[in-house]
């Protein structure tokens, strides 16, 4: 397990356990997390998980796939921090990781 912390637009937090191998999308999901639709179930297709992992952990995370880059390219309000959650798998180096979810996914 892990705690990851997502902290909504509107300032809310939920600090969850997460097992290990599951993404941070699928987290979200499974805890009501407002903010994270995940239209496409984390095939990776949608952008509708987008996420901005804060700074500090994002030498923790493996490189961005082309597709991500592609699909993060149509996000709303895109930043270099921005990831899509279907693609960060929870592991024991992301104890505390905080992600911030965007004002919309559209």
């Amino acid at each position: 397990m892990a705690k990851i912390t997502y902290i909504e637009f509107t300032g809310e937090e939920h600090v969850l356990d997460l097992e290990i191998g599951t993404s941070i999308m699928q987290g979200a999901v499974d805890n009501s997390v407002q903010g994270i639709t995940a239209d496409c179930g984390g095939a990776c297709s949608c952008a509708t998980c987008h996420v901005y992992v804060e700074p500090e952990w994002l030498n923790k995370l493996g490189d961005k796939s082309e597709m991500e880059e592609i699909l993060l390219e149509e996000v709303c309000q895109p930043q270099a921090n921005s990831r899509l959650s279907c693609q960060l798998k929870v592991s024991a180096d992301l104890e505390g990781m905080i992600v911030r979810l965007p004002e919309s996914q559209f």
